[in-house]
């Protein structure tokens, strides 16, 4: 058996060494970034309305990671007969962008400037949060010379709507990423899946948020459609972002977030429906975000956030091969 890289050199289990995103290599020179996929943190949380945290969330998938970086020749699935993410799929981890404390423009500043290089190398940007917030200099990115693929559309994972518009003053909370990005010319419509029970925004949000373009569907309209179904929603040939907020699934499954919600998605019902959406579309750009480790002494939402991203990787990578 070889390729696998257990033959010469070190053995490198998951808790040796210094934990980049699967192991994969550090770039500190933005302007060096060589990939297919460059991750970014943004370990920003001064935008959450209830328990802070998610500014570790970063650290914490990131360490999560480490526990699918056996070997070098993927990760074989026998469902689906392939192998996901061989060693042809160049990932890097281009560490995290930086946070000035109490200062929400800067910080999101710095963020963009991260998706910005990732773009500008013709890497996918994945951004690891932080607070829901993080999206919005995320969908900023799209706007500029370093993106040229045209207009987006945006599927959100989420028990939240995060539709609102101002608050107070606030426009740039993790209450506000949805409004946000539905008001670039360049971003044609939402599909905002596991949308559920008391939400953030209240109903004119929803009728704001139908008048400019979505599509909001709860976890028990999309359970009855199926993965397929749901999939085929969204418009056919978009480009699409995918966001993804942990506490869209079930806090019996992943309690480390700052604003539980029960009643969320089980791990297969969102695995399914990312496969079937990646087959049908251009991946843009994936942010996952509100993973706040201290809630969960376990580990497992930092572990399902991470497997939930590398399999999302594996389904892009591995379409038409």
């Amino acid at each position: 058996m070889s390729g696998h890289g257990y033959e010469s050199g070190r053995l490198d289990l998951p808790f040796v060494g210094i934990s980049t995103f699967g192991k994969r290599p550090f770039v500190a020179d933005w302007d060096a970034i060589d990939a297919d996929v460059a991750i970014l943190g943004a370990p920003f949380d001064a935008g959450t309305q209830f328990r802070s945290g998610a500014r570790f969330g970063p650290r914490g998938v990131r360490e999560a990671s480490t526990l699918f970086s056996f070997g070098h020749a993927g990760a074989y699935d026998h469902e689906d007969d392939a192998t996901y993410l061989p060693a042809s799929v160049r990932i890097v981890d281009m560490g995290d962008a930086d946070i000035v404390h109490t200062d929400t423009d800067r910080s999101h500043a710095n963020i963009e400037t991260g998706v910005r290089a990732a773009l500008k190398a013709g890497a996918l940007p994945v951004t690891i949060g932080g607070d829901h917030s993080i999206n919005i200099p995320c969908i900023r990115a799209y706007d500029g010379p370093e993106y040229n693929g045209g207009d987006i559309h945006i599927l959100q994972i989420d028990a939240h709507l995060d539709f609102v518009d101002e608050r107070h003053g606030v426009r740039h909370g993790h209450g506000n990423p949805m409004r946000r990005a539905a008001e670039h010319p360049y971003v044609t419509g939402l599909t905002q899946v596991g949308i559920r029970n008391v939400s953030s925004t209240a109903k004119e949000g929803y009728d704001d948020a139908r008048a400019m373009g979505s599509d909001i569907l709860s976890v028990r309209q999309a359970r009855a459609l199926g993965a397929l179904q749901l999939a085929a929603r969204i418009p056919a040939g978009t480009r699409l972002y995918i966001t993804i907020d942990i506490d869209a699934f079930c806090p019996s499954i992943a309690p480390g977030t700052g604003t539980p919600s029960h009643g969320g998605f089980l791990y297969y019902e969102v695995l399914e429906l990312l496969q079937q959406v990646v087959q049908n579309h251009d991946i843009v750009g994936v942010d996952l975000v509100e993973v706040a480790p201290d809630y969960d002494p376990t580990g497992s939402t930092s572990i399902l956030a991470a497997q939930l991203l590398l399999n999302l990787l594996g389904f892009i990578f591995h379409k038409g091969s």
